[in-house]
């Protein structure tokens, strides 16, 4: 057998959580039989049959493990499913416990930062397998640790939902996103933390506008700035930081609605500029860039990206890219990856509206080298590559196809 199938068998069990043993009885076979079988040593064996149970037992099409090109790492329905489930265990969503210890908030803490460095980093596959077992201990140390630290339980319960809504929004999954902003800004109330509360409005706010609710989540990251501000100037860099990502949320918010059929339309396209304009003096009070305070980027380089965004929302296209090709360089590259490779498929869709649709797709290129992830894996990205290929790209018509094969578009 080809050692490639193998290494193939062997990922997709891990990434399962499945041991060798459990799926060597999952297929009928002893754990040596997979040691060999994922060590490519089985040379007349395994037959189709074998590769097909094998591709049902990883809940997998049979091609993704005869495929020659490397394997993506996006998050897939099944671990999409195993976040739903997790969210939507009896303790998880009553708030309640099982009789296990919870482990310390320090440990919980550790493994977060882990998993937001990932997804900051643009690797989003890991996440399916991280965020439901954060989902369970979380939940398990806010509800059985007293005193001084529940409130600290609940301050890492609300950045794990906010984790979770975060990945559902670059996956699309809209229902996700909305349950998991929601639980977030609960679990903030409970830690009695300003800075917690505002970082989950921000989440719920994104929810709310993938969820097709713009303008509720205008008003709703409206109103949570007027109620926490005096709070939040109060809480340094952190509290600043989150205070004008609100404001940035909102004015997404605006675009969303302001680039839409309904009759206020106009209106909220008008309020996105000074809601900007908002954010970008809570930026220069903050006086540094890059900080990433509470996993926001918060600062003038992030809040030019937001500019970017909102214009390529309400088709400015032209404006996007000019704005876009302002940031200098050395400002850009102090963001994280995601943001970065956010930024150049804005870019890149700018360049679409634009016209210039070859320098779009190297931009689409650029951004798949920073965080190719945030390329090959996410629907907004796909829809961008879809509509190239409709308009046409003139000499980058091949490069197109090969990027397009690459995120799994056929066609």
């Amino acid at each position: 057998m080809d050692s490639r199938i193998g290494r193939r068998i062997a990922y997709w069990r891990s990434r399962r959580r499945i041991s060798q043993e459990d799926f060597g009885a999952l297929m009928g076979q002893s754990r040596r039989w997979v040691q060999a079988l994922e060590g490519g040593q089985r040379q007349s064996d395994p037959r189709v049959s074998v590769l097909e149970r094998a591709a049902r037992v990883l809940q997998i099409p049979l091609g993704v493990l005869l495929a020659d090109p490397p394997m993506r790492q996006c998050i897939d329905g099944v671990e999409l499913d195993a976040i739903r489930v997790a969210l939507q265990r009896y303790d998880v969503l009553t708030g309640t416990t099982d009789d296990a210890d919870p482990m310390p908030v320090t440990e919980l803490n550790a493994r977060l930062t882990h998993a937001r460095a990932a997804f900051q980093s643009g690797h989003y596959g890991s996440l399916g397998r991280h965020i439901p077992d954060l989902l369970i201990h979380t939940n398990r140390a806010a509800a059985r640790l007293r005193g001084d630290d529940q409130p600290a339980a609940y301050r890492t319960l609300a950045f794990t939902l906010e984790l979770t809504e975060a990945a559902a929004v670059k996956y699309a999954d809209a229902d996700l996103a909305l349950v998991s902003g929601h639980r977030a800004v609960a679990a903030a109330e409970r830690s009695q933390d300003p800075v917690v509360m505002a970082s989950a409005a921000r989440h719920l706010a994104d929810a709310m506008t993938l969820h097709g609710q713009p303008r509720v989540a205008a008003q709703f990251a409206l109103a949570a700035a007027e109620r926490l501000e005096a709070d939040l100037r109060g809480c340094g860099a952190d509290g600043l930081s989150v205070l004008g990502m609100l404001f940035l949320k909102a004015a997404m918010a605006q675009a969303v609605t302001g680039a839409s059929d309904h009759p206020r339309a106009a209106v909220a396209a008008s309020a996105v500029p000074a809601l900007l304009d908002q954010a970008d003096e809570h930026a220069r009070e903050l006086g540094t860039d890059g900080l990433n305070a509470v996993w926001t980027a918060f600062g003038e380089t992030n809040a030019r990206l937001y500019r970017v965004a909102a214009h390529v929302q309400l088709s400015e296209g032209a404006d996007a890219v000019a704005v876009a090709r302002a940031i200098p360089d050395p400002a850009r590259a102090a963001l994280p990856r995601e943001r970065r490779a956010h930024l150049l498929t804005d870019l890149a869709e700018g360049l679409k509206q634009a016209g210039d649709r070859s320098a779009a797709v190297d931009t689409l290129l650029e951004a798949e080298e920073e965080a190719e992830e945030e390329v090959l894996c996410r629907p907004r990205t796909h829809r961008i590559v879809e509509d190239l290929r409709l308009l046409g790209t003139g000499s980058a018509d091949a490069r197109l196809r090969a990027l397009a094969a690459r995120c799994g578009l056929t066609g």
